[in-house]
């Protein structure tokens, strides 16, 4: 079941809510019984792995550089 994290906008306090997707948008209280809650973007939901993903070329191939490939000066 997915993690949701959330943080109380009246103690500050950050805390994590496991329910099903389908009440991803739901409200949650904070352990403290805050109901002023806001869900927090995660990490894993932003970014993603980069692993496996190849890595630029750099040099030669006829393109790249500061000015196009042709020589900077």
């Amino acid at each position: 079941m997915p993690r949701y994290e959330y943080r109380c906008r009246t103690c500050e306090d950050t805390f994590e809510v496991s329910r099903p997707m389908a009440e991803s948008s739901a409200p949650a209280d904070c352990p403290a019984g805050h109901s002023d809650t806001v869900k927090l973007l995660s990490a894993v939901a932003v970014g993603g792995s980069s692993a496996g993903a190849p890595a630029p070329a750099m040099g030669g191939g006829g393109g790249g550089g500061c000015c196009g490939g042709g020589g900077c000066g």
